[in-house]
Formats: C-alpha cells, sequence, structure tokens
C-alpha cells in the first residue's frame, strides 16, 4: 500500500532536477555575448535582490516548534515529502517531477535541499500526511541529515502541519507556504507587497495557534494585567485578538488593492482608447517570459534562474514591422496548484491577460513535463478569464517553446503537434525570434472596414492616423487631396464617412 524509496532512490530523484533550474552558466542571459540586436537591457534589480539574500547557518529559530505561533519563513537545510496519490490519475514520474519542482522553490526562497522522500498512498492521511509509521521514518531521516525544516509537497491542513510537527521535531510548512516566501521576497512594487501581504494573512487566518493557555486567558484580574474587583469583564481572549486585527488588515489591504487596480484600469482603457492592441506574455514560471520580452524589446527586466523572479507587470511598446504599435506585457509566471489565496490576490494582474488581444504563452522546451506546465497555466487563465469577462472568451493564442538550444527534438516534435499556433526559439541565442515576431503581429487584431476616401490636404491628422490606426492598402496624390484606399476600425470610419468617395 505505501512505499518510501530507498536512500539511492531518493538521492536520484533530486539528483535529476528539473531543467527548471539549469546551472547559472548554462542560461546566464547577461555575459553571453548577444550584441546590440539582443540587448537584454539594464537590469538594476538584479544587485538589488542579490544583496538580500539569505545567509546559511543564521537560523534565530526555536527548537520547540510548540513555543512559537507563527514565524516568518527562514529556510535552510530541508527535507522535502510528499506523497504519491496512486489513484490512476498521476504516475510515479509526474510525483517526482512535482518534487523536484518544490527542489527548486525550496532553493529559490534560500535552502539547502539535503533529501527528498515519495511515499505511495490513495490519498494523504489526514492525521499526519504521510501515515504515522512513515512521519517517523521521516523524523529518522530529519534527525540523521540535521535538518531543521520539513515542506510537504501539498497544502497541509492546520491540524495535519501540527500533528507531522509533532512527530518530526522541527518546523514543518506546506508547499503554499513556501511560495507565498518566495513572492514576499521577490514583491518589488506597492501593488505587488499588498499583494503578497493579502496573500499571507488570508493563508494564515485558519492557522493561528501560539502559546497553549495564553490563547484563552480572558481579560481582567490583576493577573491579567487588569485593576481587579470590579473590572473583571467578559473581555476577548488573545486568539480572537490576532483574528479581529488580522481581518481588519485583510480588509484594508483589499481597499488597497481596489484603488491601485483603478489606476491599472485607466491605464488599460487609455490604450484600448487609442486603439493600441496589447500582446500579454503568459506562461510557467521561470519558462522564459522575461527573457523573452528583453529579446524583443530591450526592456531590462530582470532575468534570473529563478522561480518567480518577476512578479511586477511590466509594459512595454513596440512597433511592427508595417508601422502598427502596440505593447507587450510581461505577467507574473504560474505554478501547478497556485495556491487560491495568490489568484485571488493578484487577480487585478492576471486580468492583463484577460483583455489582451493576443496570448504569447511561453513554453519551456527542455522541462520533462512541458503539457504539464500548459495545463496549469490554461487552468489558471480560464478561471480568471470566466470571472472577468465570462465563459466562452476566446483570445488568440501563440505557443512560444522557449530554449530550443537545451530542448530535445522529439519534445520539440510532439509540441508542435499538439498545439494548433506553435514557434520553437531560444531566447539566449535568438533562434527563432523573427518567426515569433511575425506570428504575433499576423495575430494581431487588424481594422475590418473598407473605405475610399478623398483627403483635403487640410486633413493631415486623419492621413497620419489612417496610417497608425489603419491598414493602408492604396495611396494617390491628386490635385483635390490625398486619396486613400484602407482598412479601419468603427470609430475611425466615424470621422471618415464626409470624405468617402
Amino acid at each position: 500500500m505505501t512505499a518510501t524509496p530507498n536512500p539511492e532512490r531518493r538521492s536520484a530523484i533530486l539528483s535529476r532536477r528539473s531543467q527548471a533550474l539549469q546551472d547559472d552558466a548554462d542560461i546566464e542571459l547577461l555575459d553571453d555575448g548577444w550584441g546590440d540586436e539582443g540587448y537584454d537591457g539594464d537590469q538594476l534589480d538584479r544587485e538589488e535582490r542579490a544583496a538580500l539574500r539569505r545567509v546559511q547557518g543564521l537560523s534565530t529559530e526555536l527548537e520547540d516548534v510548540t513555543e512559537v505561533e507563527y514565524r516568518q519563513l527562514r529556510l535552510e537545510r530541508v527535507v522535502l515529502a510528499s506523497v504519491w496519490e496512486d489513484n490512476g490519475r498521476t504516475t510515479l514520474e509526474d510525483a517526482e517531477n512535482s518534487l523536484r519542482e518544490l527542489a527548486a522553490l525550496a532553493e529559490t526562497a534560500g535552502s539547502t535541499v539535503l533529501d527528498g522522500v515519495v511515499q505511495r498512498r490513495l490519498k494523504p492521511d489526514p492525521a499526519t500526511y504521510l501515515g504515522s509509521g512513515k512521519a517517523k521514518e521521516l523524523r529518522d531521516i530529519v534527525a540523521a541529515e540535521g535538518a531543521d525544516t520539513v515542506i510537504a509537497d501539498g497544502e497541509l491542513g492546520p491540524s495535519q502541519r501540527r500533528a507531522l510537527e509533532d512527530v518530526v521535531k522541527v518546523k514543518v510548512i506546506d508547499r503554499t507556504a513556501l511560495i507565498l516566501d518566495i513572492f514576499a521576497q521577490h514583491a518589488k512594487s506597492r501593488e505587488g507587497r499588498a499583494q503578497v501581504e493579502l496573500a499571507q494573512l488570508q493563508y494564515l487566518l485558519p492557522r493561528l495557534r501560539g502559546w497553549g493557555e495564553s490563547m484563552s486567558r480572558q481579560a481582567g484580574g490583576r493577573v491579567a494585567g487588569g485593576e481587579g474587583i470590579g473590572s473583571r469583564g467578559p473581555g476577548e481572549t488573545k486568539i480572537e485578538l490576532d483574528r479581529r486585527r488580522i481581518n481588519s488588515r485583510i480588509a484594508k489591504l483589499r481597499r488597497d488593492i481596489r484603488e491601485m487596480k483603478t489606476v491599472r484600469d485607466t491605464k488599460r482603457s487609455s490604450r484600448k482608447a487609442n486603439k493600441v492592441p496589447s500582446v500579454a506574455i503568459v506562461g510557467y514560471t521561470n519558462a522564459g517570459k522575461s527573457s523573452i520580452l528583453n529579446r524583443l524589446t530591450g526592456a531590462g527586466v530582470l532575468v534570473q534562474n529563478q522561480l518567480f523572479a518577476t512578479l511586477d507587470p511590466t509594459v512595454r511598446r513596440h512597433e511592427s514591422a508595417e508601422g502598427r504599435v502596440y505593447t507587450l506585457t510581461d505577467t507574473v509566471g504560474f505554478v501547478r496548484s497556485l495556491p487560491h489565496q495568490l489568484v485571488e490576490a493578484f487577480r487585478s494582474t492576471l486580468e492583463e491577460a484577460a483583455d489582451a488581444d493576443v496570448l504569447l504563452h511561453v513554453v519551456d522546451g527542455s522541462h520533462p513535463d512541458p503539457e504539464g506546465q500548459v495545463d496549469a497555466v490554461h487552468k489558471v487563465l480560464s478561471e480568471v478569464f470566466e470571472e472577468h469577462q465570462g465563459a466562452g472568451v476566446h483570445v488568440p493564442e501563440i505557443i512560444a517553446v522557449n530554449k530550443a538550444d537545451l530542448a530535445d527534438e522529439d519534445t520539440l516534435d510532439r509540441l508542435r503537434r499538439a498545439y494548433p499556433r506553435v514557434v520553437v526559439v531560444s531566447a539566449r541565442t535568438g533562434e527563432g525570434i523573427d518567426e515569433l515576431l511575425a506570428a504575433v503581429e499576423d495575430a494581431l487584431p487588424r481594422p475590418q472596414i473598407l473605405v475610399d476616401v478623398l483627403l483635403p490636404y487640410s486633413r493631415g491628422d486623419l492621413v497620419a492616423r489612417l496610417h497608425d490606426e489603419g491598414e493602408v492598402l492604396g495611396e494617390e496624390h491628386t490635385a483635390d487631396g490625398t486619396r486613400l484606399q484602407a482598412k479601419v476600425s468603427e470609430d475611425l470610419h466615424g470621422h471618415l464617412g464626409q470624405y468617402a468617395v
């Protein structure tokens, strides 16, 4: 029924690390001699982020996990634990890929991964996640490795986390807490920090715990710091007070995010009013979205060999070969089982994709399971699209299979057959970038109303608008003015009615 891999098996799982995190020398984008054409931008954020890296061995954690209510994560030496739900829908390879991804997440958070175990079960144990016997084996591994943290590859209930901590005798966190910690490290903008804090508080609220009876002590009386007889009242327990404060903070953060969303919506509305098409770059975390944006525009967005290196959207202007202006937006990456708190908190950011005219979906071609990455992204996007614009919304999608220089040719062929619009590229070498640009520009919405107008020379402004917003099919200069045949939008067509030939 249950099985935990032997030590050799555990080592093999983590040694065959997912391509999600290659060696820095393999994908470093700043020193590979791109030249001016592929300039990757001034990545000034890199030094700032590196200055905040965690230092191993400076833990201030208490050894007795029952003494503390909630602690900021200080991941140092960790052991990973995963349950392979052998229900016919997932394979052992899927479970091992998920565990390697968890190792990449843990290393992004600043920890050292010592070991990892996978247990085969029909479903996680409701008490201790792994089951009591396997939890004791995990305790022995933790003691042998000298680990101070266990990370579970799933979302643990409050009682599961406490019960597992009681067995292994070190701090236990789950995948959700790990991702939230990475987001807290990488959030930079005011909106990003507010969104991360909101997600953290929503995660924390049902998991409050503390110092035994102090959480149930009532106000009043000298012992509780009151004024004695005549001043006693029911008061609030400490946990009730903490919950009230957290709920108040959550309410304030939601108000702040709504106000920031108004600013974002105004900017989007301005672009739409000016008929500027938008392309949203979406994809799995560390698939190379920021690298693609930098390769296309020289935006200077931070490119780093980490999961969730980009949290704050970046919008850059670009111009097609025909002279049409459109925007490219870099968005936050996705991951399997993305915490619902983050989806809710980052909804205003994800709406950039829902409002886009074209989705540029970047996929890591070197990953062991690229189709799984595509499915994970589609799942989150469908939720956002349905809530933002209603069911049945369809946005044209181009799949850019990145890291072609590292990918297996059989995998690339399989992806080409699996999806309708696929372009194979390498942001590192520049392979396929021209083909990708052509595909994006071909997918942009085009004006559909055919007009034949004669514009007097005094209306040079309309001639300029026709070239900027429309698709000019023919142009002739006559004695009476400029005659143009073009395809235009409905809005521009209204301004041209009186000049129709």
